[in-house]
């Protein structure tokens, strides 16, 4: 997952040398949907990923420009991860990886409700979502 590095030049072969492992797409929808944003927030995430894969995995998305490190608020010893935009614009590809995951698979209610609301207008729901994502950066950009 180095950047710049690719096996071709198909467009889906080049995304998938960015985020198409498992880890990598399990880290960016935490940081989406799952309200995580530190090392041991990953760590805790059901999926149980090992902690050098995951400094691996953060390491290759930071390096891609998917995610950014910023300092913590309240301790100088954790790092917080946020998406950069070129992060957020993943949100789609997500998106729809829950819609056909709904049709195929046994969702969670509550999971299964977003869901529905993301299918009735998946451009309102984007938008919802990407707003606050951004506003995320932007309390970044100003607490400096």
């Amino acid at each position: 997952m180095e950047a710049n590095k690719k096996r071709s030049d198909c467009p889906v072969s080049q995304a998938l040398d960015v985020f198409g492992d498992k880890w990598s797409l399990l880290i960016i929808r935490d940081l989406m949907f799952g309200n995580k944003c530190t090392y041991n927030d990953f760590l805790k995430s059901e999926e149980g990923i090992a902690t050098n894969i995951l400094a691996t995995r953060l390491k290759g998305l930071e390096e891609n420009g998917i995610i950014q490190k910023q300092a913590h608020p309240d301790s100088k010893a954790k790092i917080l991860y946020r998406l950069t935009l070129k992060g957020i614009d993943l949100l789609p590809i997500l998106m729809e990886i829950y819609i056909w995951s709904d049709k195929y698979f046994t969702m969670p209610t509550d999971l299964k409700a977003t869901i529905k609301e993301a299918k009735k207008d998946k451009e309102a729901f984007a938008k919802n979502i990407t707003k606050e994502l951004k506003k995320q950066l932007d309390e970044k950009k100003n607490s400096r």
